[in-house]
């Protein structure tokens, strides 16, 4: 038993330090820290108008390398105002548009602030009803005046609405109303009175969509109340008059046009995708910074157009597109296949429960705040303002949120280097653990935890718009990182087991003894060296989580602006190294000895050259 007794306790010693070396090996807080990141993210993206739904768009949103997006609403401050009127049928009365406009719609208003009424359902609709309202019109008593008989909702696939009403106007006759994109309609149309041509109502859409203007045919027929005016759902009546056309103006969000130019200068390709004509996109483009006079034919394509390509087809032009017009639902979800069939990651944006397959098919779905409920469901991210704007937020969010998941591996692994091999090599210099478990616990938890919240709650930085979006499928450590990692911590190793090599071979009774240091054959450490092995240990790599910190940054390590979280666990961690050493109680925990004030101040000193020399080495890159 004798001779078995030590052989187990060599057996328990070795499996300790086995034990020691993989708790130390182990990046154990990295899912603690990317959860801490993630979490963190979305409740300060809140903050910028991004409801986060799913927590992984956060990081996504920063690989973005493509942004297909809605016109109206989101580049545009959806605050439709008729701007014209064009009335080409001139024997029509006031009364009969009066009532088309009122009766051929499905919103309404809310005039509950008189001073400022509220569009309540489509906002085109919506403009047509206001400008009544402006006439002193009340829509609301044209519509009760009538009795509405059949309706065709509005769809993306015909581009009109149409409604049956038997109206006062003509001695209770019934009237049909048709209301939609000015080329279908008049299409629609046998009737253009005062010989006005199909070219004559071209150029007048030209003119209007030149100034970036929203643009609706209408037209009427009085109809005999047994024919067919509906059939397979689209009308066919077949005495339809034009009547005229509508110009609403939606003005470019101030702020859209420096968010768009920071989202493009970040290497982010931005399309529009609008059921609008290809002028008034067009002249988007241009005032929002997308469409140049370098831009043409390539550049832009219509909706059916764009249906009639073979996906070989679209897979060549799909990276030159910039502009969709008259698009359709489905034509969205295309693009976004197309897109990812040319290996891009896509954020696409989309209000209406017909846009659901689109944001559901992108990398990243962008709803609107005032969209359907379908469409929030099928999305990630929610931009509660729908502005471009927040969308260009959410990038910068997503890429510092990458990025301050690199800096905490660029410490941790520092760390475990220089952990990992002191174990392992002090075992081999015939020392049991250089490190106890105690105070690997110890150091797995400022280095693990509390690293990890640290770095976690570093703000995002601007700078990273002024790069490019990363590969989504490259290494996580980049060449400086592994160099860092190999480096620093190699340096950290090589200083601490030359410390535990003077240790072993002479006494030390305070750090100041170094400078009349003499080798000799003492063959063990104290208790006391191993205290300021460890101590020293800590407090280096304590330094080194500010240098990690500004890593990649451009910024200085001692600029702590927005770091408050920082600073906070950097005291925690200090002031609970220096207890843990000086009060009683907590160094037999910990097989530590107190420290003299001489050996703090060398070592907090020494330690932070850490951060000097980085300081140091930054300037000189920069000269």
């Amino acid at each position: 038993m004798e001779q078995i007794a030590p052989f187990i306790a060599y057996v328990l010693q070795t499996l300790m330090i086995a034990v020691t070396l993989i708790v130390v090996a182990v990046p154990e807080g990295l899912p603690m820290a990317v959860t801490l990141s993630l979490a963190y993210s979305m409740r300060r993206m809140l903050r910028t108008n991004n409801l986060v739904r799913k927590m992984h768009a956060c990081e996504t949103m920063g690989a973005t390398t493509v942004i297909c997006t809605d016109k109206t609403g989101t580049l545009t401050q959806n605050q439709m105002k008729v701007d014209d009127i064009k009335v080409y049928a001139t024997n029509v009365s006031d009364n009969v548009i009066n009532e088309g406009f009122a009766v051929n719609s499905t919103a309404s208003i809310d005039f509950s602030i008189v001073t400022k009424p509220q569009v309540l359902g489509n906002p085109t609709e919506g403009a047509l009803l206001l400008w009544l309202s402006s006439k002193g019109i009340d829509y609301r008593m044209l519509r009760e005046s009538v009795n509405i008989v059949k309706e065709l909702p509005f769809s993306t696939e015909r581009k009109y609405m149409a409604t049956i009403v038997k109206s006062s106007l003509f001695e209770g006759k019934t009237i049909l109303y048709v209301k939609g994109a000015p080329e279908i309609v008049s299409g629609l149309c046998k009737n253009i009175e005062n010989n006005v041509s199909k070219t004559d109502i071209e150029n007048q859409l030209v003119e209007y969509q030149n100034q970036a203007m929203r643009t609706l045919g209408f037209a009427y027929q009085i109809i005999d109340s047994k024919a067919d005016v509906f059939k397979d759902g689209k009308v066919v009546a077949d005495n339809l008059t034009f009547m005229g056309v509508v110009a609403i103006s939606d003005p470019v969000r101030l702020d859209v046009p420096a968010a768009v130019a920071e989202c493009m200068n970040a290497g982010i390709n931005v399309k529009i995708v609008t059921g609008d004509t290809p002028g008034t996109a067009k002249e988007i483009g241009r005032q929002i910074g997308l469409w140049t006079a370098k831009d043409g034919d390539k550049n832009i394509i219509t909706g059916p157009e764009f249906a009639a390509l073979s996906d070989g087809e679209l897979d060549k032009r799909v990276l030159d597109l910039k502009i969709i017009s008259r698009a359709r639902p489905m034509d969205k979800k295309r693009l976004v296949e197309a897109l990812q069939r040319k290996n891009q990651v896509v954020a696409v944006t989309g209000d209406g429960t017909n846009d659901a397959p689109a944001l559901k098919a992108a990398h990243v779905g962008l709803s609107m705040g005032d969209g359907t409920s379908v469409a929030k469901e099928a999305s990630d991210i929610t931009i509660i303002d729908n502005s471009f704007s927040s969308i260009g937020k959410a990038v910068m969010w997503g890429r510092s949120l990458y990025q301050n998941i690199q800096r905490f591996l660029l410490f941790q692994l520092t760390v475990n280097v220089a952990a990992c091999f002191i174990v392992l090599f002090g075992a081999f210099m015939g020392e049991e653990s250089p490190l106890t478990v105690t105070q690997m616990l110890w150091v797995n938890l400022i280095m693990d935890t509390f690293a990890a919240m640290a770095l976690a709650s570093l703000p995002p930085s601007e700078s990273v718009m002024q790069d490019k979006p990363r590969n989504r499928n490259a290494f996580i450590l980049n060449k400086q990182m592994i160099a860092n990692i190999v480096g620093v911590g190699g340096f950290f190793f090589v200083m601490l087991l030359g410390l535990l090599y003077i240790f072993q071979h002479a006494d030390i009774h305070q750090l100041t003894d170094l400078l009349t240091l003499q080798l000799g054959e003492k063959g063990h450490v104290t208790a006391y060296e191993l205290t300021l092995l460890f101590t020293i240990f800590v407090m280096t790599h304590f330094f080194y989580l500010f240098c990690a910190r500004a890593f990649e940054t451009g910024k200085s390590a001692l600029h702590f602006k927005g770091c408050k979280g920082l600073l906070i666990i950097a005291a925690i961690i200090l002031a609970g190294q220096i207890a843990m050493v000086e009060i009683p109680g907590l160094q037999n925990f910990f097989n530590v000895t107190g420290l003299k004030f001489e050996d703090w101040v060398i070592i907090i000193v020494g330690s932070s050259l850490v951060l000097w020399i980085r300081e140091i080495w930054s300037l000189l890159k920069k000269i």
